[in-house]
Formats: C-alpha cells, sequence, structure tokens
C-alpha cells in the first residue's frame, strides 16, 4: 500500500495539489494568451481574463470543498483523540470556525475577479490568508498542546516553520501592496496586467506579487503536515436495510423484521 493510500492522507494531498494546478494552469493559460507578464504576476490576474478565469474559478470552487473536508477530518481526529479535555475541544471547535471562513474568502477569490470587483476579491484574500493565518496558529498551538503524548514535536516544529512563513509573507505582501497603491506611482493600478521594469513602482509590485506566491505556497504547505495525522484515520459507511425490497409492499414487517437486518462496512 502506498503512503497516499493508507487512510485519509489522499484528502490533503489532493488539497495541496489540486490548490497548486489551479494557481499553475491558470498562469501557463494567461502567458501563452499574454495576458500577463511572464514573470511572476499576481495569482489573481491570472485569473481575470477568460478564458483562465473560467479554469481559475471551477479549480478553486473544488479547493473549497476540499479545504472544507480536510479541516473537518481534522476536527473531528482532535475531538476524538482529546475528548476529555475542555481547552484543546475550545480550541478545536475554534478551529474549525475560522478553517470554514476562510475557505469561504476562498470561494469569493474564486468567483469575484479582482478588476471586476476589487473591494470584495480583498475581502475575499483577508478571509482566505489572514483568517487562515490564526487558523494556523489555532492547529499549531492544538500540536503544542498535544505533544508528546498524542503528537511529535516534530511536527508541531514543522507547523510552527509553517506558520512564520506565512506570517512573513502576509507582512511583506502588506508593506509592499500600501507603497505601491499610496498614490506616488499612479492611479488605477488595480487595473494594471502590464509591467514594465523601467517603470516607477515595479520594485514594489514584484516585492508584493512574490510575496503573494509565496504565501499561497505556505499556506498550501501547511496542510502537508497533515498527511502523517491522516494516515491514522479511516473512514467507513454502516449500511441498515428496513425491508427486502426497494418499492413499496404490501406486506407489514413485524417490528423484528423491520430492524437491522444487514449492517456492513463499505
Amino acid at each position: 500500500m502506498w503512503w497516499f493510500q493508507q487512510g485519509l492522507s489522499f484528502l490533503p494531498v489532493a488539497l495541496v495539489v489540486w490548490s497548486a494546478a489551479s494557481f499553475v494552469f491558470s498562469y501557463i493559460t494567461a502567458i501563452v494568451l499574454h495576458h500577463v507578464d511572464p514573470l511572476v504576476p499576481y495569482i489573481s490576474d491570472t485569473g481575470t481574463i477568460p478564458p483562465e478565469r473560467c479554469l481559475f474559478g471551477i479549480m478553486l470552487n473544488v479547493s473549497t470543498i476540499l479545504g472544507m473536508a480536510t479541516m473537518y477530518v481534522r476536527y473531528k481526529q482532535v475531538s476524538a483523540l482529546s475528548p476529555e479535555k475542555p481547552k484543546i475541544l475550545r480550541l478545536n471547535k475554534l478551529g474549525l470556525t475560522l478553517g470554514w471562513m476562510s475557505c469561504f474568502g476562498l470561494c469569493i477569490i474564486a468567483n469575484f475577479q479582482k478588476c471586476i470587483l476589487y473591494y470584495i476579491h480583498v475581502l475575499g484574500a483577508c478571509l482566505t490568508f489572514g483568517v487562515g493565518a490564526i487558523y494556523m496558529l489555532v492547529q499549531t498551538v492544538l500540536s503544542y498542546l498535544m505533544q508528546p503524548e498524542l503528537h511529535s514535536k516534530d511536527i508541531f516544529w514543522a507547523r510552527l516553520a509553517m506558520l512564520l512563513w506565512s506570517c512573513s509573507s502576509i507582512l511583506s505582501m502588506f508593506v509592499s501592496s500600501v507603497v505601491l497603491y499610496s498614490g506616488l506611482y499612479g492611479q488605477n493600478l488595480v487595473q494594471k496586467l502590464h509591467w514594465d521594469p523601467q517603470e516607477r513602482g515595479y520594485t514594489p509590485h514584484i516585492i508584493s506579487t512574490v510575496s503573494e506566491w509565496s504565501l499561497a505556497f505556505s499556506f498550501l504547505s501547511f496542510f502537508l503536515t497533515y498527511i502523517r495525522d491522516f494516515q491514522k484515520i479511516s473512514l467507513r459507511a454502516v449500511v441498515s436495510l428496513q425491508g427486502q425490497t426497494l418499492h413499496e409492499s404490501s406486506q407489514r414487517f413485524g417490528a423484528e423484521e423491520q430492524a437491522l437486518l444487514v449492517a456492513g462496512s463499505i
């Protein structure tokens, strides 16, 4: 059995691979069609003009579903491992709420493009990465509280490293974006998709775009730390048949016959 076939480890793997592919495929499409510059455009710029906008939107919507599923499984796992620890349970519920808010923000990013509805798009980005960073913080704290009995120290340090990487990217992107859009380098820069290296404002633009890509991949890399945990989780469904046919029958089953006839695991 391959490592990604163990338990539910395929879930965070699918989330990371699919989300990364959505960025890469839309970037390649935008470059081939000359809609953006090849050198590190904003991720959102690669999903602004059709047809890459359609690809970007539908793939990120799938990422939203995968993200919600991954966060819910993580929530159930922590709840099962620490059923009698109120502090951990409260943090776990907070983490799930923050995680789903972050997923909702990703859905907003996918469906409200930067050059069309800028402020709604920014709101989605703040939910995705801002609230998402707090989600990462909560999960890192949970990993600290659950070590060494339930979590290894290596997992805690790996998640802390991803959190610091993400926070440094957020800080760099925020500062460079404030400088870029302060008005010193012109107006309507939000709509600008092509940049000349000789233009004023090119340096903060590049710093901002590199920070955005760094933030996106630091956020995705955090979920890679779930793989080992999810290898210890299995999912099964119990099937209960309440009758011997799949259509209405005039025959009335007794109390014992209406009880569980077949129970199995899928």
